[in-house]
Formats: structure tokens, C-alpha cells, sequence
């Protein structure tokens, strides 16, 4: 009996192991396979981007881009070339038509990703890039059309980023930066770079969002000091190299300093709901809407506590608390003021 219950195990065993479609040794090959497949996918995204954004990708930066060595990235790009995926025209490399389409895909799946993402799920912000380089190589390109159906056809990424058409081409990034720009100069934030990773998440703990209004108050060769959505932010130059902006010429720098938020609204002072900032989003924006502060809506602060925060804020005849940066989320104006 143990010889045969022995042999029953080795039996069960092995089909485990070799089992055609879902035993271990099959599920190794497919993530290999997937791994490849990965790898050349993103190999052809990156020489998109550098296409559109006016650059030359080499052996070197593909090697960068990928984390592997150039030995590795030079029998890469010979298998692209083997595939029909791309040339080497004139000793640059260039994307041949199918390698331009398969480019974009990627591009395409991971920024609807990222938008679907912050829209649409309770994923904290430091999660979506690295959860969309994952998606973007298992959507289909009808998957990605239906995704971007579901998300109304969205034109930017959370990040601001343009969504190329499924045979569109790709937008080239903002060439404006927050560097550039001479002090008390309005400005609009269009778009926040995700990588690297390191750098993202500096930008991304300061708030700064695509849409938030600023201007830069004074700038040296070591900080950039400058007004965003009523609040005063430092950065190094090199971070600040990754904020691009669009110049805003029919606004003052009086008047973006003079925007009201929530959070500074005084007791006794009512005011009118303007919108939400843009740094709002996904689950948060919806809930503050379905509480009522939508825009022309009439709020006033109700009770604040002990500490300071949180504070009640009246709002169609409902008290709703909201902590400071959550009110500082909404714009308000305490002018033309409707009535009760």
C-alpha cells in the first residue's frame, strides 16, 4: 500500500509538472515568453517616444531604459529588426510601420490604464504607473478601445500626458518647464513627468497636479520657489525641469494669489463653490460632489474643533466635516454669494 500510494504521488506529481497547458513547467515557459514579449514591447515604446519627442534612441539608452546590459539590448534590437519591427536607416534606428503600431499600443493601453485607474478605482496615486507598465503588455487593442469608451474618451492622462488614437499618432511632450519660466509669470501646470520613479514621487508629495494654476516667485541656481492652488512650494531646479506649463497671459499674478479655498473660509463669512481643484480625483472628486459642493452652491463654515481640524462645513442644508486637505480641494469665492 505505502508503494502504491507512493507511486500515486509521484504520478500526480509529474502531471503537475508537465501537464500541457497548466502545470509548472507550461506556466514557466509563459512567463518567459511574457517577459520577452515585454522586452521588445517596451524597446519599441521608448524608440516611439524618442521619435516624438525629437530625440534618437541608441543602443545605450534602450539599455538604460530596460535595466539590462548592451550585449542584451544589441540581440534585442536584432530580433525587432528580424521581425520586420524596425531598421537601421542611415545607422539610426527607425521603427518600421508595424513596430510604429505595436509602439503605440503600449503607450495607448498604459495611459488609459492610468487614467482608468485614478477615475475610476481607490488605487493610491504612487500605485498607478507601475500597475499600468504591468497592463499595458495584456490589454488587447479592442480592450483598449473598449476601456476608453468606458472612460468617455479621455484626451490626457492623469499625468497630462496626450492618449494617442488607436491610429493616431503620438503627441510629443510640453516643451515648457516650470525652469523656464521668469518669475510672476502666470502659468498653468500641464503636465507632472512619472519617471523616473525617484523623481515622480518627490513631484507627487508636493500635490502638484495637471490644471493648478501658479507663478514663480523668485528662483536661484539651488531652489525654485513658487505660488500653486493657494499654497507656496520649493523645488530643485532638476525636479522643477520636470513640471511643464503653459503661460496663462490674461491672468495676473494678483489674481491667482487672491483664489479662495475652503480651507480659509472664516466662520460667519459664507461663500460660493467655484469647483474642485484638479488635484481632486477618482473616488474623492465624486464623493465631495455628491456631498453637494458643486459649483454655484452656497457654504459656510458650520463649527470647527478644538484642534482646528477637522472643520463642519453647512452645505445644502447638510453638515458635512472635512479635513483641511480636503477643503483645500475646493475653490471658493466669497462674492456673489447666493442666498439661503
Amino acid at each position: 500500500m505505502p508503494s502504491e500510494f507512493a507511486i500515486g504521488l509521484g504520478l500526480l506529481f509529474m502531471a503537475t509538472l508537465v501537464w500541457p497547458r497548466h502545470g509548472l513547467a507550461a506556466r514557466w515557459r509563459q512567463a518567459q515568453e511574457l517577459a520577452r514579449r515585454t522586452r521588445r514591447e517596451d524597446a519599441l515604446k521608448h524608440i516611439l517616444k524618442c521619435e516624438a519627442n525629437g530625440r534618437v534612441a541608441t543602443l545605450d539608452s534602450i539599455a538604460g531604459v530596460l535595466q539590462i546590459t548592451t550585449s542584451a539590448a544589441a540581440r534585442l534590437l536584432e530580433e525587432l529588426e528580424a521581425g520586420a519591427l524596425l531598421t537601421f536607416e542611415g545607422g539610426r534606428l527607425r521603427l518600421r510601420s508595424a513596430g510604429r503600431e505595436l509602439g503605440l499600443h503600449i503607450v495607448r493601453a498604459h495611459r488609459l490604464w492610468e487614467s482608468y485607474l485614478a477615475e475610476q478605482t481607490g488605487v493610491a496615486e504612487g500605485e498607478w504607473h507601475h500597475r499600468a507598465e504591468r497592463q499595458e503588455h495584456l490589454l488587447t487593442p479592442q480592450e483598449a478601445d473598449a476601456l476608453a469608451a468606458r472612460l468617455g474618451h479621455p484626451t490626457r492622462d492623469p499625468h497630462g500626458d496626450a492618449i494617442p488614437k488607436a491610429n493616431g499618432s503620438l503627441e510629443g511632450e510640453q516643451g515648457r518647464t516650470l525652469n523656464s519660466v521668469d518669475p510672476d509669470t502666470p502659468a498653468v501646470i500641464t503636465h507632472i513627468e512619472d519617471e523616473p520613479d525617484t523623481v515622480y514621487r518627490q513631484l507627487m508629495a508636493t500635490g502638484l497636479r495637471p490644471g493648478m494654476r501658479a507663478f514663480v516667485i523668485d528662483k536661484s541656481p539651488t531652489r525654485i520657489r513658487f505660488w500653486a492652488d493657494g499654497n507656496e512650494h520649493v523645488l530643485a531646479p532638476v525636479l522643477a525641469e520636470n513640471v511643464s506649463i503653459d503661460l496663462l497671459p490674461d491672468f495676473r499674478t494678483e489674481e491667482l494669489i487672491e483664489e479662495e479655498f475652503l480651507s480659509g473660509l472664516q466662520p460667519g463669512v459664507p461663500a460660493r463653490v467655484i469647483g474642485l481643484s484638479p488635484a481632486c480625483r477618482g473616488p474623492e472628486r465624486r464623493r465631495l460632489l455628491d456631498l453637494g459642493f458643486v459649483p454655484g452652491t452656497r457654504v459656510e463654515v458650520e463649527m470647527v474643533s478644538p484642534g482646528g481640524d477637522p472643520t463642519a462645513y453647512r452645505v445644502r442644508g447638510t453638515v458635512v466635516a472635512l479635513r483641511r486637505e480636503q477643503a483645500n480641494l475646493i475653490r471658493v469665492s466669497s462674492r456673489d454669494v447666493p442666498d439661503r
